[in-house]
């Protein structure tokens, strides 16, 4: 039995043996101690009543509260919680997600191979792009190149594909060979932009020059996320994927999509990639794949690797897997959610809300603060600067804000100068507009 809970004084002073991600111990004077969730809303033992703009942590896409999941888990647990997916063993759960998630975003990817989360998924994709070129007689193929404001997780090697400076200074030196390129921000691209070139042609042109300066016979892969979310929420524009893909081909560079955000509804379809139509050879997965209800990631591999996987000699196996690799009860859960999203038709809610949230939030363009609205479904940024000509990023103010919005019972995240929204799929047209009320009011006081 689950004992009383204890006052909020008491948690949060029970909470400094607590070791938050990206901790600061001034960063949580009076942390948000929640209680209990349902829908878009969470309640806290301090008695708030707040509006979760983030979903959690961009993941609770069917929303706070469901009770089929966590039947789905218990069931499961009682059956079989867990027993090892390692060679010669497999589960009812794990043999049914990856069957359901065959060829789910691409025709091609038919293989899954499965994670505790997004940081694991991709540092299996890295070394997977590895084996692959050491089974093809080159295994001076091991580079990987990612993009500036690139977010890829903050395991060692997941450290080094992230673009985002702030989380590199205190884990020197980074993982060997990974280099970064600019990201195609329409509104504040990096790069050297030539006379009437657009910006998806520039970053684009930006990927070809990093591959012959490093070697094209040393470039393992790419990695992308289709909209680029702890960077900024960056949309690119539709000329430069296509490009990506060719070079891609043209380079035998394998192309890597990081779906860990984007996936499983929240940019209105199922996949991020869908928009551009990018065929991965390797794409990645967590968050929205269970919704947050239990810990789920992964990867997708093209039909080309699992072959090279399966035609190899004893001494040439795929020695890699997770002792959590297809825990059963998470990958229930993962089944249910895929039907809940599907039956609820959560992904035409994701586009339509999406549309009114971004409608909404564009009406704050008339406030001298915001440079920007962007966004897929319901993955939006609002950028925060200094003046529209210049367009410095404001990065305080932006921080200002977002504690503003939170005081008044919104939850957004600022990410650098950017106010990220990505609410839960279910959440209905009077609470986006809450959401573009208390922004906008925030703003305003701000101005």
């Amino acid at each position: 039995m689950i004992e009383a809970l204890l006052d909020h004084a008491t948690l949060v002073e029970h909470d400094r043996r607590h070791l938050h991600p990206l901790h600061h111990p001034a960063q949580l004077v009076n942390p948000l101690v929640v209680e209990r969730a349902e829908g878009v809303w969470i309640y806290t033992t301090d008695g708030r009543r707040v509006l979760d703009g983030m979903a959690g942590l961009w993941n609770v896409n069917i929303g706070y509260g469901n009770q089929e999941l966590p039947e789905v888990a218990a069931a499961q647990m009682r059956k079989l919680a867990f027993t090892s997916n390692f060679a010669g063993m497999t589960t009812p759960p794990a043999a049914e997600l990856a069957y359901r998630m065959a060829g789910m975003a691409h025709p091609s990817l038919n293989t899954t191979f499965f994670t505790s989360g997004g940081s694991e998924a991709n540092d299996s994709a890295f070394k997977t792009v590895r084996y692959y070129w050491h089974r093809q007689g080159q295994p001076e193929k091991f580079k990987i190149i990612s993009r500036q404001a690139g977010y890829h997780g903050i395991t060692v090697a997941a450290t080094a594909a992230t673009g985002i400076p702030r989380y590199h200074p205190m884990f020197g030196p980074l993982a060997a060979g990974f280099s970064h390129i600019p990201a195609p921000n329409p509104y504040r691209y990096t790069g050297d932009l030539q006379p009437g070139e657009t910006v998806g042609q520039a970053a684009a042109r930006a990927l070809e020059e990093e591959i012959l300066r490093q070697g094209p016979e040393t470039v393992a892969a790419f990695i992308v996320e289709p909209i680029q979310g702890v960077g900024g929420v960056i949309v690119p524009p539709d000329d430069y994927f296509p490009r990506v893909r060719a070079l891609c081909d043209r380079y035998a560079v394998l192309l890597i999509v990081d779906e860990v955000i984007c996936g499983f509804g929240r940019t209105g379809l199922w996949f991020g990639e869908h928009h551009w139509h990018l065929r991965p050879d390797i794409l990645t997965f967590a968050k929205g794949i269970t919704s947050g209800y239990l810990p789920l990631g992964g990867m997708q591999i093209s039909d080309a690797i699992r072959e090279t996987i399966d035609s190899a000699q004893p001494q040439e196996i795929w020695m890699h897997g997770f002792t959590y690799s297809g825990h059963a009860a998470a990958c229930a859960v993962g089944l249910k959610n895929l039907e809940i999203l599907e039956r609820e038709n959560l992904l035409a809610n994701s586009q339509q809300m999406g549309e009114r949230l971004k409608t909404g939030l564009h009406k704050l363009l008339e406030f001298p603060i915001i440079g920007e609205v962007r966004g897929r479904g319901l993955l939006c940024g609002v950028e925060i600067v200094k003046d529209k000509e210049s367009r410095e990023a404001d990065i305080p103010k932006a921080l200002a804000i977002y504690n503003a919005c939170l005081a008044r019972g919104l939850r957004l995240r600022n990410v650098g100068a950017t106010l990220a929204c990505s609410p839960p799929l279910v959440i209905n047209a009077e609470e986006v507009d809450q959401i573009v009320d208390i922004l906008g009011s925030v703003i305003d006081s701000v101005c």
